[in-house]
């Protein structure tokens, strides 16, 4: 089982989509999945937690319908989260500002720490936004994509368009406070952890 909640941090870190923005001293924390349902067949590598799955590391917090973790002969880990939506929030490093989002699904492979995000996916920072069907952000070249539907894929009618919202900076009055950020609602945990 530990070996199971340890392999699950990689995700949850990565969800925030940006390991340099996210806050460096959550990894030191310890992880804490709460859900109805686990499943866990070392035979096949497989584990699967089901059922209001909530995942919570230092200032990071996931929640999903569902998360199945997959690990290779090599011991690295593939990923994918399911829900309605999965709903990611972490603080920034060295910063008062949050990384939030959801999307429909969201997949992590930490042998080539990419993390990508399908249908109505929603990054924020602050007041900047990032709006797709689908976003990918590769965490060694720093790069993200963002497109308006899932690469190999055919939409519907007209494709859907990519929108970035980005906000200059208000000018505070010297003295003043910052104003708050109201962020996304994130779904409500049904139980404890």
């Amino acid at each position: 089982m530990r070996r199971i909640a340890l392999a699950m941090a990689a995700l949850f870190a990565a969800s925030a989509c940006t390991a340099a923005l996210a806050e460096r001293a959550d990894r030191e924390k310890e992880i804490v999945v709460g859900a109805d349902h686990l499943l866990a067949d070392d035979a096949n590598r497989t584990s699967v937690f089901e059922g209001s799955v909530v995942v919570t590391q230092g200032t990071m917090r996931m929640t999903a319908n569902k998360v199945t973790v997959k690990e290779d002969a090599e011991r690295h880990k593939y990923y994918v989260a399911y829900g309605a939506p999965v709903t990611f929030r972490q603080k920034r490093d060295k910063v008062d500002e949050w990384v939030e989002g959801y999307a429909e699904r969201a997949e992590f492979d930490d042998l080539t720490d990419v993390l990508k995000l399908y249908n109505r996916a929603k990054v924020k920072s602050n007041q900047n936004e990032i709006t797709g069907e689908f976003i990918s952000y590769d965490m060694n070249k720093e790069l993200a994509e963002v497109t308006g539907a899932a690469p190999g894929t055919t939409p519907p009618g007209i494709m859907r368009r990519v929108k970035v919202i980005i906000l200059p900076p208000k000018k505070v009055p010297a003295g003043a406070p910052p104003a708050k950020d109201p962020g996304l609602a994130l779904k409500p945990d049904t139980g404890t952890p």
